[in-house]
């Protein structure tokens, strides 16, 4: 039994397999919405304005990568 090869970074960095990975996965797409919005109030209030720009791009980066590291991690937008 062979695995299915798992999804290089700049195929997980596409926007179809990112839609299908938070449909699937409603509870992510929750938190990811929440970090979205939520962390530059955050760093903002801890850091200034510093803290929002810097909590912004942490945010950007987050709702990208969060596909690709979840899947491997082993939670898969197929399953």
């Amino acid at each position: 039994m062979t695995d299915k090869p798992t999804m290089s970074l700049s195929e997980s960095l596409t926007p179809e397999r990112r839609m299908a990975f938070y449909e699937a996965h409603k509870p992510v797409a929750v938190m990811m919405i929440l970090i979205v919005f939520l962390l530059p109030f955050a760093g903002l209030f801890v850091y200034g304005l510093i803290g929002a720009v810097a909590s912004v791009m942490i945010s950007i980066l987050s709702y990208y990568f969060t596909p690709y590291l979840m899947e491997r991690l082993g939670l898969r937008a197929g399953r």
